[in-house]
């Protein structure tokens, strides 16, 4: 179906409640201005918190932190502490990261699509 085309039938608002609390569910775990930012920036080589802090620009600690600390409960970063150093710890993205990339690639082609509509590209 085009991007523009409108569905043949729709969804009964049962499938309707569930897939709005499936999206809520997603938005709770992936939403916000800095999460997919900071799985991005970890991909990219990003492992200490300084260089994530540097590479994410607008960003604080205390938000950092807690983004960190969200995406570590949720599985998709791992938090690896030198027990020898207090100040020397890293992150990494886990397997389960992987589960986001058609999410990613989806949204990255319809970021694209709609600031080609918006800038009267389209």
């Amino acid at each position: 179906m085009e991007h523009n085309e409108q569905p043949t039938t729709y969804p009964t608002p049962y499938e309707c409640q569930n897939s709005l609390g499936a999206i809520r569910d997603a938005l709770f775990v992936i939403g916000g201005k800095w999460k997919l930012q900071v799985i991005s920036a970890i991909g990219q080589g990003h492992n200490r918190f300084n260089e994530l802090q540097r590479a994410l620009t607008g960003i604080s600690a205390r938000v950092l932190s807690a983004e960190l600390k969200d995406l570590e409960l949720n599985g998709f970063v791992t938090r690896k502490a030198d027990p020898n150093s207090p100040v020397n710890v890293e992150y990494g993205l886990t397997d389960y990261v992987h589960t986001l990339y058609d999410v990613l690639r989806s949204l990255t082609e319809w970021g694209e699509m709609h600031g080609k509509k918006i800038r009267g590209k389209d």
